[in-house]
């Protein structure tokens, strides 16, 4: 069975690797992690990476043509799965509908309608055949959605042993995330001199691109593995994205730092209204109307505030609001989603 897969991002490529555990006889063909597959893909996620609306833009024409590409591809799969990254797979979608209009098409770890743009909605249901969403609240955005679980559920394999006076550090894994935070992080662990410090880096950067992005590292441990660094840890500062989840799932406290592009924070702010951006805190707003940490944003990112929220935050609360959400998510989704690629 030859499998079109769009994933673009470097957290669908981990939820990507988990679903093959339970498929056989798949060959991958498209854009995904070069090291997920014997196969090569078409493009590589380290190709695809942009950060911010600007960075979209100055990118479209060559994103047009990827798509392109994509469609040329398509030809020769059975079934087409596309992963998160709605600014490319929806219009890609679109595409590969049209020219393969009896070809399956399954849209996994759905984007995020109830947040901005419920306009989405009509053209996923009008383009894919099969939706699974990971979070048990937007399935009721959709007519034909399926909840499969939350592939974290079955990725977290290590439980919480922190240790205390040990912190993790996660910038991020993008340039623009890293080489904002990294300044402040590096002041904060001065202040936090008799604190082991572990900085999380994505095993995938080269030599050259840490010593660009990070600048001077002498102070911290460098890790790769974020799950092993957040079970032992008392604490971590944590970039956005599906690290703050993962951490959440697994236990450890936490507060979100994020620096964003001065134009995106007054999009997603004042004209998509984002008011959260930490996955934890959202999730649980749906649920319960509660949240699970703070969020320092712009501005509020400094070294005085981070080291307030490490000395007050309530770590018994936070274990008890984690305990929730986990409650919450129920279930892992990688076994669910091999069902559907699987079944003819």
């Amino acid at each position: 069975m030859k499998l079109l897969v769009s994933a673009l991002e470097p957290s669908s490529n981990l939820h990507l690797k988990e679903v093959l555990k339970y498929t056989k006889d798949v060959e991958l063909i498209g854009i995904y992690d070069k090291n997920i597959s014997e196969h090569k893909p078409l493009y590589d996620i380290s190709d695809m990476a942009i950060m911010g609306v600007v960075d979209a833009i100055k990118k479209l024409r060559w994103f047009f043509k990827v798509a392109d590409d994509m469609v040329e591809l398509a030809k020769d799969a059975d079934k087409i799965l596309l992963m998160d990254g709605s600014g490319f797979n929806l219009p890609l979608a679109k595409k590969l509908k049209k020219a393969y209009p009896n070809k399956e098409i399954i849209y996994y770890i759905l984007p995020q309608v109830w947040a901005s743009r419920k306009g989405r909605v009509k053209k996923l249901e009008a383009y894919c055949d099969k939706l699974l969403g990971i979070l048990p609240f937007e399935i009721e955005y959709y007519n034909k959605a399926i909840y499969v679980g939350h592939p974290l559920l079955d990725e977290i394999t290590t439980n919480y042993k922190a240790q205390k006076g040990t912190i993790t550090y996660m910038p991020g894994s993008r340039r623009a995330e890293v080489t904002k935070l990294m300044p402040i992080f590096r002041k904060l662990r001065a202040k936090l001199r008799d604190k082991k410090a572990l900085l999380v880096i994505p095993k995938t950067l080269s030599p050259e691109k840490i010593s660009s992005w990070y600048g001077d590292i002498k102070d911290f441990e460098v890790v790769y593995d974020a799950q092993e660094a957040l079970s032992q840890s008392e604490f971590a500062f944590i970039c956005s994205g599906t690290a703050t989840l993962e951490a959440a799932l697994i236990g450890t406290p936490f507060t979100l730092a994020y620096i964003a592009k001065k134009i995106d924070f007054f999009i997603g702010t004042k004209l998509f209204g984002i008011k959260q951006i930490g996955l934890a805190n959202i999730f649980l707003t749906r649920y319960n109307n509660t949240i699970l940490h703070n969020e320092l944003l712009q501005e509020s990112v400094t070294v005085e505030n981070l080291l307030k929220e490490y000395y007050d935050t309530d770590k018994e609360l936070f274990a008890q609001k984690a305990k929730e959400l986990r409650d919450y998510l129920s279930h892992g989704s990688s076994k669910n989603v091999a069902k559907f690629i699987k079944k003819s």
